[in-house]
């Protein structure tokens, strides 16, 4: 992994603020670089609302670096996509993932989003495994933070001081503002609801048992359409999230939030009168029906400064129709934990944080423009952009689409490495561009160093 070394390493007392999935797995990934860390959550409680979390290979590879027990997460090891039409519910694209462990080294893992939660945060807190075992400290809502002294003031009363200070606290980030960064956005042009079925409810009313496909599954998004349905098995297929997409003209739920009172079936069903029957039989029994607020950001200019960074939803929202959201905030915490390990890190926070920046948001960027796009072509989904053989393929760049070859073959180590390089003046040799090994042709006809 090249020669840079770092003789300054020093360890750093560390405040994460939220304690979401992003905010533990970066706790994690700081635990195992053998700093101290405290994660900072603002409710009386540490956990995920929502149910579904998608960790494609690009993700599930950090959990098992970091040792982090996957098993007790009860995924669903997904063995393909697919995109159904919208009527008749027949298969209209599929994308295989049979051999996806064998080409990218890791399974791409569907998990309950409470469940994830509950495995990371198990990890973080336990006496077990490599690092000081992190502290985690609820009702802690972060009011500022001293950008000169690297000081956090909470609402309630609370005051502390940290070296490094992440921020993890999601889409409405209160770090973000300390930092300065008054987002763009807009409500989307698509609402979303979102309902659970038991697959035992619909074994026992004789409806299909989607689970038995371990399958992300999709209807529509094929004709240019917000509507859109997503079938996401989870708790080993027990349990099957679906996302229901339409346009905000037929309903607007962006002054709701997820948590509040679950909607009506009929309110669920109202969309989509024709829907292939045996998805909308699911539909029917569906529970929990919440409505989940969808904005459009643009990126942000930078997202650090002085000794804090931003993470995850801080620091690069993005809409869902990539399933790499959750994955951009592994990654984001997977950098984090390299650039400031002992292999890597001089003892230069600013020199760490300007490195982070420099690999995590064009990267970032590039998967948030990508799900703009999936939002209303599902060709432009990973998987599904190499489907380049079926009538119904249209992209609108060729050259420009995101891939799973894209996603997967990137070599974070080789990214730090040769941006740590450039900062420090050194030459950096490896035939790498980005993490990207020279030479690699992606499906689009994009070589990598030509």
């Amino acid at each position: 992994m090249g020669s840079i070394d770092a003789p300054g390493w020093r360890e750093l007392n560390i405040g994460v603020v939220g304690g979401g999935i992003g905010g533990m797995c970066a706790a994690i990934a700081l635990r195992r670089a053998g700093h101290i860390v405290t994660v900072y959550e603002r409710a009386d409680f540490a956990g995920e609302v929502g149910a579904s979390v998608s960790c494609a290979a690009n993700g599930t590879r950090w959990l098992h670096e970091w040792d982090v027990d996957v098993a007790k997460g009860d995924p669903v090891v997904l063995k393909s996509l697919i995109n159904r039409d919208w009527r008749t519910g027949e298969p209209v694209s599929t994308y295989s993932l049979e051999d996806y462990e064998e080409r990218w080294g890791f399974v791409y893992n569907m998990f309950h989003r409470q469940y994830m939660h509950a495995m990371l945060k198990e990890c973080a807190l336990q006496a077990e495994g490599e690092g000081y075992p992190v502290k985690l400290l609820v009702n802690h809502k972060c009011q500022d933070i001293d950008l000169a002294s690297g000081t956090i003031t909470f609402a309630n009363g609370h005051v502390a001081q940290h070296d490094l200070i992440i921020g993890a606290d999601g889409i409405g980030s209160v770090v973000r503002r300390v930092l300065g960064i008054h987002p763009a956005k807009k409500p989307a042009d698509q609402s979303c609801l979102h309902a659970n079925v038991l697959t035992s409810d619909a074994v026992e009313a004789g409806l299909v048992d989607y689970s038995r496909d371990a399958a992300l599954e999709y209807w529509g998004g094929q004709e240019g359409k917000w509507d859109k349905i997503v079938l996401s098995p989870c708790n080993g297929g027990k349990l099957l999230s679906y996302y229901c997409f339409f346009s905000r003209e037929v309903g607007d739920y962006n002054g709701q939030s997820w948590g509040t009172e679950d909607r009506p079936v009929e309110e669920l069903l109202a969309p989509f009168p024709g829907l292939d029957p045996l998805v909308r039989a699911h539909l029917a029994i569906g529970r929990e029906i919440q409505p989940w607020r969808l904005w459009v950001h643009e990126p942000y200019p930078y997202i650090q400064k002085s000794m804090v960074c931003l993470l995850g939803d801080a620091g690069h929202p993005m809409m869902p129709h990539q399933s790499q959201g959750a994955c951009m905030a592994i990654e984001d915490a997977a950098a984090i934990g390299i650039l400031f390990s002992k292999k890597y890190f001089s003892g230069d926070v600013a020199e760490a944080l300007a490195v982070y920046q420099d690999i995590r948001l064009p990267r970032a960027t590039r998967v948030q423009a990508a799900a703009a796009k999936a939002a209303y072509n599902i060709n432009e989904r990973i998987g599904f952009s190499n489907n380049t053989n079926i009538s119904q393929y249209k992209v609108e760049d060729e050259t420009k689409k995101l891939t799973i070859e894209e996603m997967n073959s990137y070599d974070m180590y080789k990214d730090v490495e040769e941006q740590l390089a450039k900062r420090r003046g050194q030459e950096y040799t490896d035939k790498y561009i980005r993490g990207l090994p020279i030479g690699l042709t992606l499906p689009n006809g994009i070589t990598i160093g030509a």
